[in-house]
């Protein structure tokens, strides 16, 4: 198999106890520098094409173009990462992204900025997103023993990555141009992709080969689902996630932003949008360190901070209590995101997490622009302090949702997955650090 190809000699045959080695320092690398990126893409976005004498509709069409790719193709991308191998496919994704960000460049340091060559490019970028994004949960469990600490460690580096990417790219825009924002986007790429080349993974999880062609394809397809609705866990968070989006994160994105930016100014935002970020920090570092037994119980109860988010801007506190609202809304959500990719990471067969992954991507997502869309007219009805204030009362019920299901709040700690490569016992037995399965 060409995933087998990829295996690549660990002088180490026991796989230690931690999570930093060379390999995950490349990964960890890949991950910090896509996120910069990444977080710096909007500013250039808004700023390129504003100054170019488009409006706010051309941005949100250029920046859908790519989520809506994205969440089309994602589930077909985990099918792809489960048949080949996955590092190959990131590198491959990378270099896409890589060629298109540095054409996006050009536009505009030539000034040639075209709505939708730039809606082109942002679908490509989406489905290179879409191959990309499922590899990602697989291969941490390859590269660390430790799953939750490594998954701690890159939620840490994206966190700080989201905080510093639009004061960076702000800087760009200022003093060198949009452009300059592309074209250091197109390097954050070209870098993930040199530490991909780099890395080397030990063999992935052997699987049954299901044929080639189209048949198997949607074979693979389907199993993926059927491995997805068997873990009533799985898919019961996935089901409350899309009442979290629709009801409570996806209004609060734009309503929080208009309430704060009208009340109290642009600067006022930015210290909130700030406390949010280095709120993430903080529960990334608490996931570093907490080791709960029932992982998703522990991230039920930190869900619950998020409510303070819309709560306090709804409720008309000042600035202050709104920072305070926003860093313990991110710090819970950064908790729960750890405590969420371990799990998925560990209870399922690695012969199908990436395509597990893709569905638990694609569901996430789904309700969240839905969400973003009927904001406004929710909050035209009922007015932004109660679509505001309901969303917090709403993080309770969500909070209330996710532990009255006893799949959820019972899942037990899987022990952390060794390495991929690891001995096996003679007889074929599984080892018993091997998680769950169910």
């Amino acid at each position: 198999m060409a995933a087998a190809s990829e295996a690549e000699r660990d002088p180490d045959p026991v796989p230690r106890r931690g999570f930093w080695s060379r390999d995950f320092g490349l990964f960890f690398t890949a991950r910090a520098v896509a996120k910069l990126g990444d977080t710096m893409l909007p500013v250039a976005l808004a700023a390129g094409l504003l100054l170019h004498g488009y409006g706010a509709g051309a941005v949100g069409l250029a920046m859908a173009s790519s989520v809506a790719c994205f969440a089309g193709l994602v589930i077909f991308g985990g099918v792809v990462a489960d048949r080949v191998s996955t590092r190959l496919l990131m590198i491959g994704a990378d270099a896409v992204r890589l060629v298109t960000q540095t054409l996006a460049a050009v536009m505009f340091f030539t000034g040639h900025v075209v709505l939708w060559q730039l809606c082109v490019i942002g679908a490509l970028n989406g489905a290179a997103a879409a191959l990309f994004q499922p590899g990602v949960a697989s291969t941490v469990p390859r590269l660390a023993r430790d799953v939750q600490g490594a998954n701690g460690a890159i939620r840490v580096a994206e966190s700080v990555m989201s905080l510093a990417g639009p004061a960076a790219a702000g800087m760009l825009v200022a003093f060198v141009s949009p452009g300059g924002v592309f074209a250091a986007h197109a390097a954050t790429y070209g870098l993930s992709a040199l530490c991909l080349v780099l890395l080397r993974l030990p063999p992935a999880a052997p699987r049954t080969s299901t044929g080639k062609g189209g048949a198997a394809f949607r074979r693979d397809l389907v199993e993926g689902w059927r491995e997805f609705r068997s873990r009533t866990w799985l898919w019961g968070v996935i089901a409350i996630w899309g009442l979290f989006m629709l009801a409570v994160s996806g209004p609060a994105v734009p309503l929080v932003a208009a309430d704060v930016v009208q009340e109290h100014g642009p600067r006022a935002y930015g210290l909130v949008n700030s406390a949010l970020g280095a709120g993430t920090v903080v529960g990334g570092l608490l996931a570093l360190r907490a080791r709960p037994r029932r992982m998703l119980r522990a991230g039920a109860f930190a869900v619950l901070g998020f409510g303070l988010f819309p709560g306090t801007v709804g409720a008309g506190l000042g600035v202050p209590a709104m920072c305070a609202g926003a860093a313990v809304a991110g710090a819970g959500m950064s908790f729960w995101g750890v405590m969420w990719a371990t799990s998925v990471q560990t209870q399922v067969r690695p012969e199908v997490l990436n395509r597990i992954h893709a569905y638990d991507v694609a569901g996430s997502l789904a309700m969240m622009p839905v969400g973003q869309a009927l904001a406004g007219p929710a909050a035209g009805l009922l007015g932004t302090d109660v679509v505001l204030v309901s969303g917090g009362l709403l993080t309770l019920v969500v909070g209330a949702l996710l532990l009255g299901v006893p799949a959820i709040r019972n899942l037990e700690r899987a022990e952390d997955r060794p390495v991929a490569g690891s001995p096996v016992p003679a007889d074929g037995s599984t080892p018993a650090t091997t998680p769950g399965r169910r």
